[in-house]
């Protein structure tokens, strides 16, 4: 098996703050969620999955009865995955081990012309599902003895939010699954940044109905810009069964979730500090995955009654429908000619 060396990460210093932190040795299925850290220091390693280079994030533990849940993070369309190792840091250091694929394949484009790049599919659920359950009892796996192979999250950021949508669905979407898929037991919560699931491009009339088998949460930055407009709220609106959760960012661009903002394929200017941004969504991602992958009640209290009144950044709704009319009037695609950028327009607008 192919591993690099472990790098150490500290999601504090990666922030520039300073923080209290939870002792780590403090169980993670006993914490109590006080948006911060419970873990100091965050290590990754690097591996392949089914020949997908990947990067695993996970919390340095003294505790040999501390378990912690596996995490898959879906990219966005033609973004690396060592573009989200601030993120990912910042949510292993909650408690998950956290996945990070790159994902190549090729799909049909534009007149049907194949196009071949970075995009997530389906499939990789189960196969990091089996891949990690091996690591786990693999001796020399850095995450050795370190997860619980029965809890399974996911994250998402654009195109890979809409993968993880399908994902918690038991269903073989076209674009975003190949051959078949079959949702596993194992996977028990995911929550998405600048994604919707507008499948307009490929055959559906617009946003289906979502019949989740795990609880959804959708986070958008109100100066997203790039995801066609209202999709994300429709997608909200359309998710049949509760739990569900969809939090505004304000002032936080499509590339809110990014090491750094991206000028050339963001189409407005975030208004938010770049590190604020990266640190709300993945607290908060990291709070929706505790309390519904732990049943954490702190978790579930935060996300779902007091974090709203706490962060001052975001907005939160809960359960209750949106008005479609109301949002979106900032959040536009701009018509592109290039082929490539045809794309990544038709990608992210799912």
């Amino acid at each position: 098996m192919n591993r690099q060396g472990a790098t150490l990460f500290n999601p504090i210093a990666v922030l520039g703050t300073t923080l209290l932190l939870s002792s780590v040795s403090h169980a993670v299925q006993a914490a109590t969620f006080i948006g911060e850290p419970l873990f100091s220091e965050v290590r990754q390693y690097s591996t392949e999955i089914e020949l997908d280079p990947t990067d695993i994030y996970y919390p340095v533990v003294s505790d040999p009865t501390v378990s912690t849940p596996i995490v898959l993070l879906l990219q966005g369309a033609l973004v690396d995955k060592a573009d989200y190792s601030i993120y990912a840091s910042i949510v292993a250091s909650y408690g998950f081990t956290v996945v990070a694929p790159n994902n190549l394949r090729t799909i049909p484009g534009p007149g049907g012309v194949p196009f071949t790049g970075l995009l997530p599919e389906q499939r990789q659920v189960p196969a990091v599902l089996e891949f990690m359950a091996l690591e786990n009892t693999d001796p020399t796996s850095p995450v050795t003895g370190l997860l619980d192979t029965n809890s399974l999250g996911l994250l998402g950021h654009s195109f890979g939010g809409a993968v993880g949508i399908a994902s918690v669905q038991d269903n073989c979407f076209p674009g975003l699954c190949t051959d078949s898929y079959s949702f596993p037991e194992e996977l028990k919560a995911g929550i998405f940044y600048g994604a919707g699931f507008d499948l307009s491009d490929v055959g559906f009339p617009g946003v289906p109905p979502i019949d989740n088998q795990a609880p959804i949460g959708l986070i958008l930055g109100t100066r997203d810009g790039v995801i066609r407009p209202d999709s994300p709220v429709t997608t909200y609106n359309n998710i049949l069964n509760q739990p569900k959760l969809f939090v505004e960012l304000e002032g936080a661009n499509h590339y809110g979730i990014t090491n750094e903002n991206n000028p050339i394929r963001a189409v407005n200017d975030p208004t938010l500090e770049q590190d604020i941004a990266t640190e709300t969504i993945a607290r908060w991602s990291a709070a929706f995955l505790q309390a519904y992958i732990l049943d954490d009640p702190a978790a579930l209290e935060y996300v779902n009654v007091s974090g709203d009144a706490q962060d001052p950044n975001v907005t939160v709704t809960n359960v209750a429908k949106i008005p479609e009319s109301s949002y979106g009037a900032g959040l536009f695609v701009v018509p592109l000619l290039l082929f490539r950028r045809r794309i990544l327009s038709y990608l992210k607008s799912i």
